[in-house]
């Protein structure tokens, strides 16, 4: 039977012929198929695209095969699992919009919100504007961000703009800048930070990235001071980073490194520094991680249009600043 890739199930006694649209237009055929047989392990998956059960326009295929709008896919018999329903996303405003046309959406992430769903939490922003748009069709994350980081995030909403969009990301041509507060007298105006990245799990189970050199990912970062900020309380930087590759954690990690942490990482900073700002010993209370979006640059991903996306520093970590500034002037 053959049946549009819009629908929701495949034939669980009999072979179904899927034709590709223009939302499936450049995907891999392994997430293609994980997002068209929600239920099926994927083991199995993998295995019937292994063993040639699974042909696109009557020839086998690879996991990693790319599709094109128009091609037909065989899919065998495939008995879906149940999948339990998700609550749906709790009630709340969807993030302010900085840019939006037919292919792109921009958001202003606020700190404390995830990117999207997964480990431990039910819904995040991803799952949010989806809720507050029924009916669009396609609507994915170009990016992330961590969740304590605030901030520009792009949602693609074509197949077309998303492809397009992460080959602008593995390509660099896409220029994100951060605002960052650090502990610490930063000495250079502008300063490269090339140091390796890789990802392990604590004792506790917890995910962290650190520096290493044996099988740590190439990773660059430039920092660009904005601010010294020098009082009896103590000494801060402001930053602006920039980043060259996107690895977990990059700037947080490599300034944590190179012993300026973030103030109010909870991850790699300073925990007794975070408590104080916490309580307002610096003069405002400051109860997040001073890491924020707050300008990206780019092409549009389809109309090659030239896009200047800028976001306000939130009003927690600016009047924190000013409060910085303040003491810093007596």
């Amino acid at each position: 039977m053959r049946r549009n890739a819009a629908e929701p199930r495949l034939e669980p006694d009999r072979v179904s012929f899927v034709m590709v649209g223009a939302d499936g237009a450049g995907q891999r055929l392994d997430n293609f198929l994980l997002r068209l047989a929600r239920g099926v392990p994927k083991s199995h998956i993998y295995r019937v695209v292994r063993s040639g059960e699974v042909r696109v326009n009557r020839a086998r295929a690879r996991a990693d095969q790319r599709l094109a709008e128009g091609d037909e896919l065989r899919i065998p018999p495939m008995r879906l699992g149940v999948v339990p329903a998700a609550p749906p996303p709790p009630r709340g405003e969807v993030p302010p919009v900085l840019y939006e046309d037919e292919y792109l959406l921009a958001v202003d992430k606020p700190a404390g919100l995830a990117a999207h769903g997964g480990s431990g939490i039910a819904h995040g922003l991803i799952e949010r504007v989806r809720a507050a748009r029924p009916h669009q069709p396609f609507l994915e994350l170009a990016h992330r961000l961590d969740r304590e980081t605030s901030g520009i995030l792009l949602l693609a909403k074509s197949r077309r703009a998303l492809v397009a969009l992460h080959a602008m990301l593995r390509e660099g041509q896409v220029d994100k800048r951060y605002l960052v507060l650090v502990k610490g007298d930063w000495v250079n105006d502008r300063q490269h930070v090339r140091l390796p990245l890789a990802k392990f799990v604590t004792r506790a189970g917890e995910r962290r990235v650190a520096v290493s050199e044996d099988d740590g990912q190439s990773s660059h970062t430039v920092f660009n001071l904005q601010a010294r900020l020098r009082s009896a309380a103590g000494d801060f930087s402001l930053l602006q980073a920039e980043l060259k590759t996107g690895r977990t954690h990059q700037i947080r990690v490599h300034l944590a490194h190179l012993g300026f942490p973030i103030v109010g990482d909870d991850k790699y900073g300073d925990f007794e520094l975070n408590r104080r700002a916490a309580r307002g010993h610096f003069g405002a209370r400051l109860g997040r991680m001073f890491l924020h979006a707050a300008r990206t640059t780019l092409a549009h991903p389809v109309s090659g249009e030239p896009l200047d996306l800028q976001s306000a520093l939130p009003r927690e970590c600016d009047d924190f600043v000013r409060e910085l500034a303040r003491a810093a002037a007596l």
